[in-house]
């Protein structure tokens, strides 16, 4: 049976706007949507709204769950929060495993969270950058394999990389446009996975021109 995956980057980041927060933020590494965005988000989910989604996974960093939840919204769909889609744990990014919002404040903030999701694969700090590749691309294929249906996987650059170059056979990473907020379509027609659209940002009003790697 045909299958299609989604895979979605998160849109703008406060900190990406606005770098001075990072200064005086609380949890600096779990930054929110800028005002534009939580545009982008919407925008996103006014691509996706015909769709034939059923099911919706986001990376736990709150950048991720927000533009997932906008998806969410639209498509009337819970989120599951995957760890295995996460952010790349680059120690020369973060000095130790970056703290984000705990998940029960998460669910509380969103209700559309399934609180009884447990996620397939758990990443360790620190990473390479090929580790991180290779476990976005494990999490997708085994997400692929228990959800036979259409499904939206919502991450980071690196993941968003990761997961698209694990479902298809001999993609390479500059094969892949991750900007943010971008759209990247495989499908699997019963015997491989093919990519339709390698990073798309027709959607947006404004695509960034200099891709940013978290």
């Amino acid at each position: 049976m045909p299958q299609t995956v989604w895979i979605a980057r998160h849109a703008n980041r406060l900190d990406f706007v606005r770098p001075e927060w990072f200064n005086t933020a609380e949890l600096r590494y779990d930054p929110p949507l800028s005002d534009d965005g939580l545009v982008q988000a919407k925008l996103l989910a006014k691509r996706l709204e015909k769709e034939e989604i059923a099911h919706i996974f986001a990376s736990p960093f709150l950048r991720t769950v927000q533009t997932a939840n906008e998806v969410a919204e639209v498509l009337d769909l819970p989120v599951k929060l995957e760890s295995g889609l996460s952010e790349f744990l680059n120690p020369e990014w973060f000095p130790a495993m970056p703290e984000r919002l705990p998940f029960n404040t998460l669910a509380k903030q969103f209700p559309r969270i399934d609180r009884n999701y447990v996620p397939a694969i758990v990443p360790e700090y620190p990473e390479t950058e090929g580790e991180c590749l290779g476990r976005a691309g494990e999490t997708a294929r085994r997400l692929a394999a228990e959800f036979p249906q259409d499904i939206l996987l919502v991450g980071h650059r690196a993941s968003v990389t990761g997961m698209a170059m694990g479902l298809v056979a001999g993609l390479a990473e500059t094969d892949i446009h991750a900007a943010l907020c971008c759209l990247v379509k495989v499908r699997h027609d019963g015997e491989q996975w093919t990519m339709e659209l390698g990073g798309d940002t027709s959607h947006l009003n404004d695509s960034e021109a200099v891709l940013r790697f978290n």
